[in-house]
């Protein structure tokens, strides 16, 4: 399919996108649950009793592991606000059209990449 003479998906196209959109949704927002979830557990393992060195290392992994996934939050929560922004695109109709080029994006892409904005033309051009 020639998607360059194309002004826009189709209706039947978008409800597609819209579909894959909100289950892609679901998923990192129970996936975003998780990681907040293990970030505000306090694994205590009891190491109280046991050699002051290892307790170190036993903090410090876990100020890593809570920095990690912190840091796991914010690019989850980014998806997310992406993929919701990717539906206001759908409703206003303007869903899968690059920003640089004004060309329909690929939907292959889309399909892999649903919250892209910019087709491979215009990546590469980057």
């Amino acid at each position: 399919m020639s998607t360059e003479g194309n002004v826009r998906y189709s209706d039947k196209d978008l409800a597609e996108f819209k579909e894959l959109i909100t289950d892609k949704i679901e998923k990192a927002q129970h996936d975003l649950e998780l990681i907040k979830s293990a970030y505000m557990n306090d694994h205590n393992n009891g190491t109280e009793d046991t050699s002051p060195t290892f307790k170190a290392f036993d903090e410090g992994s876990a100020v890593m592991s809570k920095e990690s996934n912190s840091q796991l939050a914010i690019r989850q929560e980014k998806f997310i606000r992406d993929l919701k922004n990717a539906l206001i695109r759908i409703e206003n109709k303007t869903y899968g059209i690059c920003r640089v080029t004004k060309k329909l994006i690929n939907k292959e892409r889309l399909k892999l990449v649903p919250h892209a904005t910019l087709s491979i033309e215009a990546k590469n051009m980057q």
